[in-house]
């Protein structure tokens, strides 16, 4: 089965959205890779720890103690973070002004290890490497973050990326409905197979529309899922 065009895609997102016009504001404009580098790598751990927290929870609450995370832990500046003694780190989590989550607070030390490990290795900032690699093989960048990253694997990665400034599609509900019903992939999302079927399909839409990654998985959820999708879930 061939997937369906992308001008019948497109029409069929712009007439659920209320017309081009709607749909173009929704889709958001093209990201720009330089703000990414420009990123200082306290922020690159402060979105991944933003997401980590979000994830299974409620945005809302994150969100409203999401001043007190950032004095808590130092701004997230990575060498103040990676000298934290455990006793501190256990102390910090039971803090009531943050969520009291061990798990999740000890991920915060060991992706800032991460962060500090590329900086050294590679001699370059985290933002930098990250703004490096291709959105043509964004997959990639899942996998390696899943490897050497703390619960940074499934949506979770990828949904951070975005928070960031990175040019990635995203593997909503809407969006893998969409493509097991146009038989770009018919086994788990997550498997290697899966997830090379899915890139190429999206490099694809990308060489012929000229759209970004986001645009694109933007677009597809638009045009399949439900009406009133928020933007930032997509």
């Amino acid at each position: 089965m061939k997937p369906e065009n992308f001008s019948d895609l497109y029409a069929r997102a712009a007439k659920r959205k209320g017309g081009e016009q709607a749909l173009t504001l929704l889709m958001g404009e093209n990201i720009a890779q330089e703000h990414l580098s420009q990123l200082s790598d306290d922020r690159i751990l402060a979105a991944f720890t933003k997401q980590i927290f979000k994830s299974g929870f409620v945005w809302r609450v994150v969100e409203n103690k999401w001043p007190d995370f950032e004095s808590t832990f130092f701004n997230f500046d990575i060498e103040k973070v990676l000298m934290m003694p455990e006793e501190m780190l256990e102390r910090k989590a039971s803090d009531p002004k943050i969520i009291r989550n061990f798990n999740k607070v000890k991920t915060i030390k060991d992706n800032a290890q991460m962060i500090f490990d590329v900086q050294i290795e590679e001699k370059q900032s985290f933002a930098q490497f990250i703004a490096d690699w291709p959105s043509t093989n964004i997959i990639g960048l899942w996998l390696w973050l899943k490897k050497h990253g703390q619960r940074l694997g499934g949506n979770t990665g990828p949904y951070a990326l975005r928070l960031l400034g990175k040019d990635t599609f995203i593997l909503s509900s809407d969006v893998e409905a969409y493509l097991r019903a146009q038989k770009i992939i018919d086994g788990g999302l997550h498997s290697k197979r899966s997830l090379e079927a899915i890139q190429n399909y999206f490099n694809q839409l990308h060489a012929d529309t000229g759209y970004s990654y986001a645009q694109l998985s933007r677009l597809i959820a638009f045009a399949n899922g439900d009406n009133y999708v928020q933007l930032d879930e997509v």
